[in-house]
């Protein structure tokens, strides 16, 4: 019972961070905020988390993630444009919080950070190519990353499975044709 209590508690730190840095900017949020909009207890906040970092940082594991298996689970089996369209769909089933985790500078960078290491983890070098796996690894994640924050800045005006296909063309394509390779993952 304390578990789900927990959790719930959890989340509903979680969602009133997203919807006041999304207001007013990470940067201008305060516990007190968090606490208020969230509609728990000042003292409750720390028993969870030490501050708003730690909790924004929270949000961010859950998201990458979820990000990670998802993408996971579709290989090898779809294509990228495939890949695309789970990325889109899962952004614009979590955009507030994708905006709100983009928004924040240092956030954006361990996202970048994270991602790219992903991908270094998971791809290896085309034989022959003159790009260095790290090189391609980060240009992946940044060119993916500024692709998703046009679409969000611009209200999601193209639908996922065009997103998708975009993806597909501007990104993966070309990308794995110049230094990618995708490595076998161990079966589970």
């Amino acid at each position: 019972m304390q578990d789900r209590r927990v959790k719930r508690t959890q989340r509903r730190l979680a969602s009133a961070l997203i919807e006041l840095t999304l207001e007013k900017g990470f940067d201008a949020v305060t516990i007190r905020d968090i606490t208020e909009r969230a509609d728990v207890g000042y003292a409750t906040f720390f028993r969870h988390y030490k501050d708003k970092h730690e909790l924004l940082k929270d949000v961010l594991d859950v998201v990458l993630v979820e990000l990670v298996e998802l993408l996971r689970s579709a290989r090898p089996a779809s294509g990228p444009d495939r890949t695309g369209v789970l990325i889109f769909r899962y952004v614009q089933e979590h955009h507030e919080a994708i905006r709100a985790l983009l928004g924040t500078y240092n956030v954006r960078q361990q996202i970048l950070k994270a991602a790219t290491d992903t991908t270094l983890n998971e791809t290896g070098p085309r034989p022959g190519s003159i790009v260095p796996l790290e090189i391609a690894s980060y240009h992946i994640v940044a060119s993916s990353i500024a692709l998703i924050e046009w679409w969000l800045d611009h209200n999601m005006p193209y639908p996922i499975e065009l997103m998708g296909n975009i993806y597909e063309e501007l990104i993966a394509r070309p990308t794995s044709e110049a230094a990618l390779l995708p490595k076998e993952l161990p079966s589970k």
